[in-house]
């Protein structure tokens, strides 16, 4: 009897045994369809890190562009700020010039005015001799007549 437990006993150990390596084997394809899926996802991993790589290599390249634009875009705003500054001087020169120009046209229409009545004085004095002259012409033939 002794040797019918053992023998029963084996053969229940050995079951176990065979399901404990069919447990294993399940096991064992389970890791391999995990590893399978892991170096998948790894690969996946590789290509975006590289496209990132790409993308990060673009971004520095777009920020040196955008770095020169803007020191372009700073020289050309400190040539416009010295145009603007030329501009405004000029203007302020202007400006002093047409109220020299308004001043001198104000004295020319004085003078002009000042022409207007010494040309009247003259004529008035030409006007004044030609009536002396005409007296002087008849006090004269009065002479002679004399």
């Amino acid at each position: 009897m002794d040797k019918r437990i053992k023998k029963e006993e084996l053969i229940i150990t050995n079951q176990q045994l065979v399901f404990q390596n069919e447990e294993k084997e399940k096991r064992a394809a389970e890791l391999v369809i995990a590893n399978a899926e892991l170096a998948y996802q790894n690969e996946e991993k590789e290509k975006r890190a590289a496209e990132l790589v790409i993308a990060n290599a673009e971004l520095a390249y777009q920020n040196k562009e955008k770095e020169k634009r803007a020191a372009e875009l700073i020289i050309a705003n400190a040539e416009l700020a010295y145009q603007n500054k030329e501009k405004e001087k000029r203007a302020a020169e202007l400006i002093i010039a047409n109220k020299e120009l308004l001043f001198q046209n104000e004295e020319k229409e004085k003078r002009a005015a000042e022409l207007v009545i010494a040309n009247k004085e003259l004529l008035f004095q030409n006007e004044e001799k030609e009536k002396r002259a005409a007296e002087l012409v008849i006090a004269n033939k009065e002479l002679l007549f004399q």
